[in-house]
């Protein structure tokens, strides 16, 4: 079955994000635009979980739709985090999108971040936390997530960017390298672009909207040929 993913956005608790980025505006435009599977964004925010826990049921494995609703959209536990912080003498700032298959590894994720930074201050929460770290902490919780680094070739949050990334993938995450599977291409690179890294050659590339409202959703995304899980 050919489908249409677009993983990686933002709810209307993030900054600079528009009031109508709630669950009934994301379905809304998914069944406009034709997409079938869409991430929730934020799950660290305290007031957003509480939505989703409200709102969402499970449907097919690691997926929620819409509680009491005949919708075919499909919603899977996403959120990013801006990690900052200094590493061989110099500052930091890779943004980090987090998958989860369930809301009671959300929970212990975020029990756990919540003692290194204010996960309520944002959408996107900002931690002074090394992203090798991150991954040590999302992964011993759950191997069943997913860690990705964000609109790689973006020039400050992006893993490859020029004023405060790495080199490569082993630099950012070193012993931690053999968990990330995948990396966000942005609106800052594209996939021919990135397919002259050689060492990306084992790299799953995936590209999102990272929507700030909902009529933006899918302007990037994926499309599978694959089961609905």
């Amino acid at each position: 079955m050919e489908f249409i993913a677009d993983f990686h956005l933002h709810s209307k608790y993030s900054r600079a994000t528009s009031s109508q980025m709630n669950l009934e505006n994301l379905d809304r435009w998914a069944k406009i635009k034709g997409i079938k599977i869409l991430g929730t964004g934020d799950f660290t925010h305290t007031e957003w979980l509480k939505e989703l826990k409200r709102k969402l049921e499970p449907a097919e494995a690691g997926l929620f739709k819409l509680r009491n609703s005949d919708s075919e959209t499909r919603f899977i536990l996403t959120t990013e985090v801006s990690c900052v912080y200094l590493k061989k003498w110099k500052a930091r700032k890779i943004h980090i999108i987090i998958f989860a298959p369930t809301f009671e590894i959300v929970d212990k994720i975020n029990a756990r971040l919540g003692w290194i930074g204010n996960l309520a201050a944002d959408g996107r929460p900002t931690l002074g936390l090394d992203a090798k770290e991150l991954a040590k902490i999302v992964l011993n919780i759950s191997e069943e997530c997913l860690i990705v680094p964000s609109h790689c070739m973006t020039p400050w949050f992006g893993i490859f960017g020029s004023k405060s990334g790495f080199d490569s993938i082993e630099e950012c995450f070193e012993d931690y390298s053999k968990y990330i599977y995948s990396v966000e291409t942005g609106l800052s690179a594209d996939s021919e672009m990135l397919w002259r890294m050689p060492n990306l050659d084992k790299i799953t590339l995936i590209s999102n909207s990272d929507s700030h409202s909902p009529s933006r959703i899918g302007r990037e995304a994926n499309v599978f040929d694959t089961e609905i899980s």
